[in-house]
């Protein structure tokens, strides 16, 4: 392999990050997590590794919105990963990367800075919408009308699409993370138990399947004991309402924003569900009954924007076909 690098694509999520190497597919997958020292504040740790260190250390998340919420982490963590997909320190590789429809032309620069001091050599920015469409396998070269909800870590966000450019788009700060604390300010105001993140997410994505009740693994505060506690999935859902409602009136006001025609296209092809969030059991069937329009979740929600960005890896002349799109 050239020492210049091969062509990437990088999802740089809230939750986790996904590197693409062209025509080899998605090769790395690791939590957006930096690991650094609770007394020296030195990083020990990125990624897998930092996750599994546990209570090693102070767990930063660097990005948030699929932007860099600390640029030095960020750049930091992304040199690791560019480094662990090459092997070699000095490869310095074309970049593919996903930019935020509502991000600033300061959101669009520190991207870019962050990427190259990175050692990227060159930076290519696509619109987030337009990648999520791709990896979701929603045909772009018409005039019709497609509905994509992302919802991630951290926010969740709509785009209307119609041929290759966003016709209209809108976000709210919730995504999964907001679904699992609204579970577990639940249990600790109805049981005085405590819930860590992953039992949170686990009852989030359980609740849904049919079951009456979801078993979790909660903690007693005053005695440090744990015990399981059954929660009832009517409350799960009742307590996690308003996030979702919040979700389903941004679409509503995105679709209203659109042209008659391409609402009119949405009430019959309805919205693609993409992200984390949208592993969330029972989650399409409540946004069905909110917009009154099909809803369904891609193949592959959580890399429907690594593969969408890696198509535009494997095939260049998209990126020159998209709007936004950046050198």
């Amino acid at each position: 392999m050239s020492l210049l690098g091969r062509d990437l694509a990088i999802d740089l999520g809230a939750a986790s990050t996904r590197i693409y190497a062209k025509r080899k597919g998605i090769v790395l997958d690791e939590p957006s997590a930096v690991m650094c020292d609770g007394r020296t504040g030195k990083v020990i740790g990125y990624g897998a590794e930092a996750a599994a260190l546990g209570a090693g250390g102070r767990t930063c998340w660097p990005v948030s919105g699929g932007l860099p919420a600390d640029a030095e982490l960020a750049r930091r963590m992304i040199r690791h990963f560019l480094r662990k997909v090459h092997w070699h320190p000095y490869a310095r590789p074309r970049l593919v990367l996903a930019l935020p429809g509502d991000s600033t032309p300061i959101d669009r620069a520190a991207l870019r800075d962050v990427a190259y001091e990175a050692d990227a050599r060159t930076v290519r920015l696509i619109p987030h919408a337009l990648a999520a469409a791709l990896g979701a396998g929603l045909s772009l070269t018409d005039c019709t009308g497609h509905m994509v909800i992302d919802i991630g870590r951290d926010s969740a966000r709509i785009a209307v699409l119609s041929g290759e450019s966003v016709v209209a788009a809108g976000s709210v700060p919730y995504g999964g993370r907001a679904v699992s604390r609204a579970i577990a300010r639940y249990v600790e105001r109805e049981h005085g138990l405590q819930l860590d993140d992953a039992e949170a997410e686990s009852a989030k994505r359980r609740a849904g399947g049919g079951e009456a009740e979801v078993v979790v693994r909660a903690r007693d505060p005053d005695t440090g004991r744990e015990r399981d506690l059954a929660l009832p999935v009517q409350r799960i859902f009742e307590v996690t309402a308003q996030p979702i409602e919040s979700i389903a009136r941004a679409a509503e006001e995105t679709v209203e924003r659109c042209p008659a025609e391409l609402a009119a296209d949405l009430g019959v092809r309805g919205a693609v569900l993409v992200g984390g969030g949208a592993l969330l059991r029972g989650l399409g069937r409540r946004l069905r009954e909110a917009l009154c329009m099909p809803v369904h979740r891609a193949e592959r929600p959580l890399e429907c924007v690594a593969l969408g960005l890696g198509r535009c890896v494997d095939e260049l002349g998209l990126i020159g076909r998209f709007r936004g799109g950046r050198t």
